[in-house]
């Protein structure tokens, strides 16, 4: 290789590495809540925002109109800073994100998290087409309804409060269907009744209803053999019964033993004496 080439060669490298150690420095941040996105009227959450070990200030912001304004600030060499919303309303439900700042750069803003605040309508009714047990495979389907409300987004709250189906219809129920379920899906869930002009107010929860997914034909199965194993085990208990009874059944002494023993054959002894004086010849005299 030319040495010129070989001076092109490592400049490229060179830049290429510091691209590379630029982009490296900033990972995009992390933002989650606690307990949940989804928060009671007047109820309290905190917001994560996760950087690095080398971040000195964080800042949260929040979705108004088209562009994001600033929420609030945390200074000090941190790996997580934590934001507090005391008092969840209207005014701090919302779209928000985060973004941390080293060597006086900005790193590239966190995906969205988006806080709902609950209560400020009658809570919709939530039921099924069918029985809350379904086996695995199957589907299943609720119907979230409300007879006050003219809502247009329904929202089924999965267990864990993590997962939020929505579904928009335009009477005045909306219908999700869940499956082929497996036994995740087990758990209690609640719907929400919302309107999509301003889509982080929602009603309150709707009744819990509770949906058990199990595998009775697992069970069944385990069960029959429960009932081969006990029978197998009853078997073998008598086989032994049986043979420890013949082991340890009447036996005839050993010679040894039988000084030990009462003489009870004298009778018969003696019987057996006179009839043999009986059948003794007599001697004749000579």
């Amino acid at each position: 290789m030319a040495p010129r080439d070989v001076t092109l060669f490592c400049l490229v490298l060179c830049l290429g590495q510091k691209i590379q150690a630029q982009d490296g420095n900033f990972p995009i941040p992390i933002i989650s809540a606690m307990p949940g996105s989804v928060i009671p009227w007047n109820g309290s959450v905190k917001i994560l925002c996760q950087g690095t070990l080398e971040s000195y200030v964080y800042q949260l912001e929040i979705l108004e109109n088209v562009t994001y304004k600033l929420v609030e600030k945390k200074l000090g060499f941190q790996e997580v800073a934590e934001f507090v919303i005391n008092r969840m309303d209207t005014n701090t439900a919302g779209r928000y994100q985060c973004r941390y700042g080293r060597e006086h750069r900005w790193s590239a803003p966190s995906e969205a998290l988006e806080l709902v605040v609950t209560g400020l309508y009658d809570k919709p009714f939530l039921s099924t087409d069918g029985g809350h047990v379904v086996m695995p495979g199957e589907n299943i389907s609720f119907q979230c309804s409300s007879a006050h409300m003219s809502f247009d987004r329904f929202s089924l709250s999965r267990p864990g409060g993590a997962t939020l189906s929505r579904h928009r219809d335009v009477g005045l129920q909306g219908d999700f269907t869940l499956g082929p379920v497996n036994l995740s899906f087990s758990g209690v869930y609640t719907c929400y009744g919302w309107d999509s002009g301003r889509p982080y107010i929602w009603s309150a929860p709707s009744n819990a209803l509770e949906l058990v997914v199990t595998d009775t034909r697992s069970q069944d199965y385990r069960t029959e053999n429960w009932v081969r194993m006990g029978v197998a085990g009853l078997v073998l208990i008598a086989l032994l019964a049986f043979l420890a009874e013949n082991r340890l059944g009447p036996q005839l002494p050993h010679q040894e033993d039988q000084q030990d023993l009462p003489d009870l054959s004298w009778s018969r002894q003696k019987s057996q004496t006179k009839w043999t004086f009986g059948l003794t010849p007599r001697t004749t005299r000579e």
